[in-house]
């Protein structure tokens, strides 16, 4: 069996974003040479989350507005663990819901996608540099 590993690294500007990060997951199964197997791409920081939907701008705005609902960012005094001196208390629940990682089956040396599928980053406390891992086993 065969295993590749890779990091991809994101610093965004804001505070909050999705990227669809499908096309760097793909390139990482090229490098891989892996035909058959799985693909494991999970988020390395508390913070951000690996998810797969649609790349439809308006359920982003949707999951922007639902998650900002669910945990609002202000105010911040609201968070038990913003007295440690954070103000990301809102962000660790977002990534909560959202989801650590997703695993995709890969079947002739592609990703075994539905049809609208796509990987996102969700990021829930921007402007630092993070890394999601690229994890991939198979022959």
């Amino acid at each position: 069996m065969k295993h590749y590993r890779k990091e991809l690294w994101f610093n965004v500007p804001t505070r909050r974003a999705f990227i669809n990060i499908t096309s760097q997951v793909e390139e990482c199964l090229r490098e891989s040479g892996i035909k058959e197997g799985l693909l494991l791409c999970n988020a390395m920081h508390i913070t951000a989350s690996v998810f797969i939907n649609d790349d439809e701008s308006g359920l982003h705005h949707d999951y922007e507005k639902w998650l900002e609902h669910l945990a609002p960012h202000e105010p911040v005094s609201q968070y038990l663990h913003n007295r440690t001196g954070e103000d990301n208390g809102d962000a660790h629940l977002k990534r909560q819901v959202m989801g650590r990682e997703v695993v995709v089956a890969i079947t002739d040396g592609k990703l075994d996608f539905g049809t609208w599928e796509r990987i996102f980053y969700g990021e829930f406390d921007g402007r630092r540099k993070k890394r999601v891992l690229v994890k991939i086993i198979g022959e």
